[in-house]
């Protein structure tokens, strides 16, 4: 068994790199647009050095808080909100989203994005959530983040930048991501 080769079904990467990244694509709205806000950091790995291979996918509400159901988001117009952008790490790890900002569901639960991580050495991509600081009363009262213990629900909440949102992510060690398990129905 030993002589079997990892095939691209059972390890992420490096196989994506020049394949999946797409013109506009962290770009859900120009960066120019009316209300529109920056997400960007940093990966890091175990080891605390930058990814500079991986690759970040964002799923979010619209700013009214709705699940956005548009076709186009590998079509970008230039208007159509649809929720969803790719972005490429840079040599420094680094990637950046322009958006809007997710409004939340309801008024008793925090309004956050979804991102998916897709990096060399992964099994399978990862699953987090950023939340958005802005109201500390809503995030105390989340059950999930509730259930989360305290020192680690830090690595779930998105530093308030003036024109967005800073958030790192950390695969393995010291300060490691809290990341969630994907149940397929």
């Amino acid at each position: 068994m030993s002589d079997l080769v990892p095939t691209p079904g059972q390890t992420v990467g490096p196989f994506f790199g020049y394949g999946l990244p797409y013109a506009s694509g962290p770009e859900l709205v120009p960066a120019s647009r009316a209300g529109a806000v920056r997400l960007h950091g940093v990966v890091y790995d175990g080891a605390g050095d930058p990814v500079p291979d991986a690759l970040i996918e964002v799923w979010q509400a619209d700013p009214e808080g709705s699940v956005v159901q548009r076709e186009g988001s590998l079509r970008r117009d230039g208007f159509t909100f649809t929720g969803w952008g790719r972005a490429a790490t840079d040599v420094r790890g680094h990637y950046e989203f322009f958006t809007m900002r997710p409004g939340a569901r309801t008024a008793e639960r925090p309004a956050f994005f979804a991102l998916t991580v897709f990096a060399r050495g992964l099994l399978d991509r990862l699953f987090t959530r950023v939340y958005l600081p802005e109201d500390q009363a809503v995030l105390d009262a989340d059950p999930f983040l509730s259930a989360v213990p305290p020192v680690r629900r830090r690595t779930l909440l998105a530093v308030a930048e003036p024109a967005g949102y800073h958030f790192d992510l950390r695969l393995q060690g010291d300060g490691e991501t809290v990341f969630l398990r994907h149940v397929r129905s």
